[in-house]
Order: structure tokens, then sequence, then C-alpha cells
């Protein structure tokens, strides 16, 4: 994103060197951090939130998906505040309405309490998550700038491996409350530091309108169909409610599709469709973080409930996943590089589905060893295959100068994904009321739902060896370099990452029009 920067100010030539550098750099952590962890840390939490709050397994699905649907609905949108109004001061914007949710998150003495928290939690989610690497973009100098990304997202990886040992422990040993309270002072941390040393940037082209409409009706018809799935099992009407919402959501995401081809800066440019390779590599991101969102919810959930594991246990078990990933995603993507995508994005899903047939082994009295690290390791393993190519695809499959749009689309795709995967997999396997409380029939639910994800993945792989061209990564115009893996040291778990478009951007066409150029990419 072209950018610029208030005078006498160093943005936009800093380096790792510098403190200045390294002052932005934990910034920009510390605020992502508190994102990663909460996508991870939550879900140990649930089974002991839905005790002591009361609640039903609906409650617990609205705990999750409250934060998610908020969080893809505006993430396109956040970045584009930070354009237009500063990245710093949208970014410490998002880092205080995340706190201050995250206080009512920990206070909420009810479950729809926290259900509305969480909804405003993802909001500042929204702010926080596409400033971090619009900041990056804007303050250091090119030849740092890949570096810095590699740090942060390495680091980005570790909080995401932290934050399911710590929210055990955080459960077992003190509060659930205090999964949503450990954000505060990290908040602190992040507005001291960005207040102090953290240079403001935006974009000077910048013009036009913001795409409200697309937000609210894309927002509209992800909630009523979210609810329509939810509230299914429990429609005490027969199931009047229930249509009304579903004829609501799909109402509202045909009057989305429509506003934005007829819009002039479309939130979701639909141009960006147009290519075949695009469009197949979401459907194929659409199958695979349906499959991460469902095992994602019901795994710490069984763990606790059939297999007698305590919240700790339980986090501590899917760290093999974030390790793997780790150590792998970087890799997979040189690889994918070198030989195309079609391969690693068709063998990934399917080493995925063959982890998640493994852990139908889990059940009452499961051995870690024995039961669910096989499983965990093999998924692991498949989503490190899957996940950097994937991503390089999507950027590759667009116009260089649209690459912030088409990543921006990407990840939300991949969060729609795992809402509506967690609203629809309890109602498909049976499952609702207090059924996470009785070990037989949540543990009857899981192996399932987890049936349901291996399908799931299974399809993808399908869909990506008969629609990905090995060719997407290889056959750049002259003159152009490949692509960079998307994923230094980590690729995020919960959705592909966000790519800034001075990533991957290359000079266009001398006759391009570069005021439809912006529209395309601010959204």
């Amino acid at each position: 994103m072209a950018g610029a920067v208030e005078a006498g100010n160093p943005a936009g030539g800093l380096t790792l060197a510098q403190p200045a550098g390294r002052w932005v750099l934990a910034a920009v952590v510390l605020g992502s951090g508190m994102t990663f962890l909460d996508g991870t840390v939550v879900n140990v939490a649930l089974p002991t939130i839905g005790r002591d709050l009361g609640a039903s397994l609906a409650g617990l699905q609205w705990t999750v998906n409250a934060y998610t649907l908020s969080l893809a609905a505006l993430i396109l949108l956040g970045g584009s505040l930070g354009d237009r109004y500063g990245r710093r001061k949208v970014f410490v914007a998002g880092a205080v309405w995340f706190a201050t949710a995250s206080l009512l998150c920990g206070l909420a003495p009810n479950i729809g309490t926290l259900i509305a928290a969480r909804a405003l939690q993802g909001v500042g989610g929204a702010l926080l998550t596409p400033g971090s690497l619009s900041l990056i973009q804007a303050s250091f100098a090119p030849g740092d700038r890949a570096r810095a990304i590699g740090v942060w997202s390495g680091l980005g990886g570790i909080a995401g491996a932290l934050g399911p040992l710590l929210g055990g422990w955080l459960v077992d040993s003190v509060s659930w409350r205090w999964v949503f309270f450990i954000n505060i002072p990290l908040a602190v941390v992040v507005v001291a530091i960005a207040a102090a040393h953290v240079p403001e940037s935006r974009d000077d082209t910048a013009t036009g309108r913001f795409d409200w409409p697309g937000s609210v009706l894309g927002a509209a018809g992800l909630a009523a169909v979210t609810y329509a799935l939810i509230a299914a099992p429990d429609d005490s009407a027969g199931g009047a409610v229930t249509a009304l919402a579903a004829v609501i959501g799909v109402a509202a995401l045909a009057a989305f599709v429509t506003v934005e081809r007829r819009s002039r800066h479309p939130m979701l440019p639909p141009g960006l469709f147009a290519s075949r390779q695009f469009t197949a590599a979401n459907l194929v991101t659409f199958a695979v973080y349906a499959a991460i969102g469902g095992v994602f919810f019901f795994l710490v959930v069984e763990l606790q409930t059939e297999a007698g594991f305590s919240a700790l246990q339980a986090g501590s078990a899917l760290l093999p996943i974030t390790i793997i990933m780790l150590v792998l995603s970087e890799r997979s993507g040189r690889l994918s590089a070198r030989i195309g995508p079609r391969i690693p994005m068709t063998v990934g899903p399917a080493v995925c589905a063959v982890g998640l047939l493994l852990m139908t082994r889990i059940g009452a009295g499961a051995s870690y060893a024995a039961d669910v690290l096989p499983g965990v390791f093999v998924f692991g393993l498949g989503l490190a295959t899957t996940v950097a190519p994937l991503t390089a695809t999507v950027l590759a499959s667009a116009d260089a100068r649209h690459a912030g749009a088409a990543s921006g689309v990407n990840n939300a795709v991949a969060r729609a994904a795992g809402l509506i995967a967690v609203a629809a997999l309890p109602l498909l396997v049976g499952l609702s009321g207090d059924d996470y409380e009785s070990p037989s029939a949540f543990g009857s639910g899981f192996r399932a739902a987890l049936l349901i994800c291996a399908g799931l993945l299974a399809a993808g792989s399908v869909l990506a060896w008969t629609t990905i061209s090995s060719d997407v990564l290889l056959d750049e115009p002259e003159g152009q370099p490949k692509p960079e893996p998307p994923c230094h040291h980590h690729c995020a778990i919960t959705a592909p990452p966000l790519q800034d478009s001075d990533v991957t951007a290359q000079p266009g066409p001398a006759d391009a029009d570069p005021e439809a150029d912006a529209d395309v990419t601010r959204g």
C-alpha cells in the first residue's frame, strides 16, 4: 500500500538493528499476539464456562462464533480504516477496544453477556489483525521488511502454541475468567509502546467511500444463517423461527453479492473471482478451514468430557500441531514454489483426513500417547503441507497489485468456514442442550463430527487435484520474481495469514489506472 508518514518521522526506514525498529516490532507482536492467544485459548475453557454459567451447547457455540462472526465480517474494513485514518491510530484503538471487551468477557455474569462481549472482542480483533502487518510494511526499510515479518510470524506462532497451555493452566489453577483478563495488561503495554515508539502512517491515495452496505449485509447474512443452524435443535416454535432466520440470512447474502458487484468500492472485489485458480483456491480454503474449525471446537471438549483430561492436559494435547507448523510451514512454502502447489494442496488435506480418522480412537480412558498423539501428529503434518501453498496460490492467482485484497478475501473465507462448521456440526451429529456434559453422548457426536470433517478434507483434496494448476507459482511474468512463501516461520491455524499488498506488489502496466487499482485493494 502506498503510504505517507508524518513529517520528521523515520517510518519507512527503520531496521531491526535500531532500537526504534525493535520497539515497533514489539508493539505489533504483542498486539497480534493477543488475537493469536484468543484464537486458541478460549476453546480449552468451554466446558468450564458452560458448567459455571449454566450454558447449553448452543451457548458454547455462540461463545466461539460471536467472536468469529464480527472478526470475519469486519477484518477487510479494519485494514481500510487504518489506511485512511492512520495505521497506528486504528491499531491502538483496536488494542483498547479488545482489552475493554476482554474485561467484559471476564466479568460476564451469564452466557448472554459473554456472547455479546465476545462479539465486541471480534470488532477489536478486526482492527488489530490487519494493522500489525501494515505497520511493519509502513515502518521498516524494504531490505528489512522480510526479516521483520519473519520474526513477527515466528513469535506469533509461539503465542499460538502457548495459548492452549496458558488457557488450560488458568482454567485449572485460577479461573476461566482469567483467559480474558490476561489480555488487559498486554493491551496496556501495547498502547504504551505504540504511543511512544510507533510512527504514524497512512495512505494518502485512499479516497472514496467505505463499503458500509457490504459490511452490514455480509455480517447480517452470516449471523442469520449461523443463528438458524445453532437454534435448529432447540427451536420450540416448530422450526418457524429457524426457517425465518435462514431465509433472512440467504436473502442478506444474496443482496451482499449484488451490492458488491455494483459498488465502486467493494469490500469483496468480484473481479478477483474471474480467476479460476483464485476461485478454486478459495473453495479448497473453505473445505479445509471448515474441517479445522470443527476439529478444534470438538477435540478439546471431547478430551475433557469423555477422555477425562484436565483443561491443561487438553490444551497441551494440541501443542504438536503448532510445533509442526512452526518447523515445516516455510519449507512447505518453498517446496510448492519449486514443484507447484497442486501436489501439496492435494496431499495435505488427504493427510489431515487420515489424522482425523486416527483421532476417532479417542474415547473414555484414552491414552495420550496411544490414542491422541498419532492423530494429532498426522493432522499437523497435513496442515503444514497445505496452508503455505494454499496461501501462495491465492496470492499468485490474483493480479500482484491486488495481493492485499486477495489475501483479505481468503482470510475472511477461512473464518466464515470455521463459523459455519461450529454452527452446523452439532446439528448434523445430533448434539444439543447439555450433551457436552454427557461423556457417552458427546463422544458419539465427536466421532461422527470427525468423519464429516474428514469428508470435507477429502473433498478439498479432490478439488485441489482437479482444479489447481501446478504452474500457478511457476509461470511468473518475465522480470517478476516468484512470490516469497507467505509464512516465513509460521502459518496460523485459525486462518490463512493476511498479506499486505506491498509484500508482493510489482509495478503494473504503464497504462494501468492507479485510482481503479486503489479502489480494489482498499475495499
